[in-house]
């Protein structure tokens, strides 16, 4: 009849129209889903602080002349978790971005008074450093020399990086005592103390290791961020 046509064709728009609702908020929900999965979790408060406490804030940074400094910056790299890289692969922003500092760098000009290291760190100390300001950054220093052949000059480029870094502002750290050690005089001396830690891969190599795992302990108690 013409009320019951009329009944089914005024029933069919709603049927469409709820269809139509339930196919879009099925999509929507498809739609969200896959925005979650891939999307990258965002990181909780804690995840954050411990991301702000690793040691990326830190560089360990040397050059070499013989490999010596650079095998003593390996012990350094174990005992910390930091890749040690040679200064001269580093550009002045890179080291103003470190917190804090730690340098490694052989004796090689004995007697001199500046360029001490015959490595690309005599460069840097007098041209790339100059130009920064580091106050408020810590800075501890590890040398390489020889105490039975130049014992006269004993790590004495240890001196000249203290020097040129508090000259920027650096807060220098890390100082080591003179017990245990054979040589003559050093630059690198102030008192009964080193102004950093001496290695002796010539005469002493066995000594490096714990030497360096009981100065990277002193580091972090006078305030190195590791």
């Amino acid at each position: 009849s013409r009320n019951q046509s009329l009944s089914s064709y005024s029933k069919e728009p709603r049927r469409s129209i709820t269809m139509a609702l339930r196919f879009s908020l099925a999509f929507c929900a498809s739609l969200v889903q896959g925005l979650m999965l891939s999307s990258p979790a965002l990181p909780t408060r804690s995840a954050v602080v411990r991301g702000s406490n690793i040691n990326m804030a830190v560089g360990l940074v040397y050059s070499t002349t013989t490999g010596n400094t650079e095998t003593v910056a390996g012990y350094v790299s174990e005992a910390t978790g930091l890749e040690a890289v040679d200064i001269a692969d580093l550009t002045n922003d890179d080291i103003a971005a470190f917190d804090g500092i730690i340098c490694g760098a052989p004796t090689w000009h004995t007697g001199a008074d500046t360029e001490r290291s015959g490595t690309a760190w005599d460069e840097f100390l007098y041209d790339g450093l100059t130009s920064l300001d580091l106050k408020g950054k810590k800075v501890a220093i590890f040398g390489l020399g020889d105490q039975a052949g130049y014992g006269d000059n004993f790590c004495d480029a240890m001196d000249e990086l203290k020097s040129c870094f508090s000259a920027q502002g650096a807060d220098v750290i890390g100082s080591w005592s003179t017990d245990g050690y054979d040589h003559m005089e050093s630059k690198s001396v102030d008192g009964d103390k080193f102004v950093g830690l001496p290695c002796d891969e010539d005469n002493q190599p066995d000594m490096s290791e714990s030497r360096v795992t009981e100065w990277i302990a002193q580091l972090k108690s006078e305030g190195m961020p590791l």
